[in-house]
């Protein structure tokens, strides 16, 4: 279910860093369903990763902590989810986190400044991930689930995976590891993303899942009615065929990409969508071309129509373009929920 009743406690102190109002996340007398798991969600965006695993585990899940730091993305998760995540991960102690059984996090690619020295875990003091590892090391919940961008598995030659993985398994975990593209799972957008799982329990032989059969196109999630401000400008429109033209002379492809509703599928959606719509502009007859609307930014993603957008147009686009095809996820945590049954 996509929409959960909590409670919501107005803090006005930033020093408590809302930490009170995750503690409340979910009613308490959820976690007594035989087999249910507990669940963090951590550098949460708008919660599309928790939105895949809900749909899985459904009432077996119970959210019992989220970190964002964003304020609008806390608006969006709060809006959808009945309660606003703490702030900074990085000024939460472990200790202050209730115990869980499952983490997820899109955390964002950082080098490691200590590269090469074999510190292992020491060696992710001072990025992100040391707080997933921190996390990880106090509380050793079963599974961990993290999301990243395709190029974090060659980042800085290879060694910030490589430095990950070690320290996960230093930690006591068995890691598997897989590029998946959403396109392969039921959404039209060109979409790769590497997925690393890992487990406690060393016998668990993970297989990520296999693409879906299923025909899809862009005209599957466009609206059919769609506001004329997302159609761009005479000049905005002139700008775009210029600078593609400018790259076409100097051999390369860089420059606005359209497509229409027969498209098999899109280029990937970023956070700076909002800023001029290049990388996925729309046909239309007797027109320019246009932005998708948010809405269709969402579906885009996977997110159903009746996730609530209760932020800016271009705060949207922002979180629709960081956030993750929500398929992808569910077809992982179809997965994992199959082998800790």
């Amino acid at each position: 279910m996509l929409l959960k009743k909590g409670i919501i406690m107005i803090i006005q102190n930033p020093n408590l860093r809302q930490l009170d109002m995750t503690l409340h996340f979910n009613n308490r007398e959820k976690n007594k369903i035989k087999n249910s798991y507990k669940f963090i969600d951590l550098f949460a965006g708008v919660g599309g990763i928790r939105l895949g695993f809900e749909e899985v585990f459904n009432e077996k899940s119970s959210f019992v902590f989220a970190s964002e730091i964003d304020k609008f993305a806390q608006q969006t998760y709060s809006g959808n989810y009945g309660h606003l995540p703490s702030g900074d991960i990085t000024q939460i102690d472990p200790k202050e986190i209730p115990n869980f059984d499952i983490l997820l996090a899109g955390f964002p690619c950082q080098p490691f400044s200590n590269a090469g020295l074999k510190k292992g875990f020491e060696d992710t003091r001072g990025t992100l991930f040391f707080d997933i590892a921190q996390i990880a090391k106090h509380h050793k919940p079963q599974v961990l689930f993290l999301e990243n961008v395709k190029g974090f598995k060659n980042h800085d030659k290879g060694n910030t995976f490589k430095v990950v993985q070690e320290t996960l398994e230093e930690l006591g975990y068995r890691v598997f590891s897989k590029v998946l593209n959403a396109k392969h799972f039921g959404v039209p957008q060109n979409r790769e993303r590497i997925y690393i799982i890992a487990f406690l329990d060393h016998s668990i032989e993970f297989d990520f899942p296999k693409p879906l059969e299923k025909n899809i196109k862009l005209g599957d999630i466009l609206e059919k009615s769609v506001d004329d401000k997302y159609t761009i400008s005479d000049k905005l429109w002139a700008g775009h065929q210029r600078r593609k033209k400018e790259h076409q002379k100097k051999g390369n492809g860089f420059g606005y990409c359209m497509f229409n509703e027969e498209s098999e599928y899109t280029s990937t959606i970023s956070a700076r969508y909002y800023k001029d719509g290049s990388e996925i502009l729309i046909e239309q007859k007797n027109k320019n071309p246009r932005k998708l609307s948010p809405r269709e930014a969402g579906r885009l993603q996977g997110f159903p129509d009746n996730f609530k957008i209760v932020v800016s147009d271009t705060q949207a686009y922002k979180q629709f373009g960081n956030s993750v095809a929500v398929p992808v996820i569910n077809a992982i945590a179809k997965e994992i929920y199959r082998l800790l049954k």
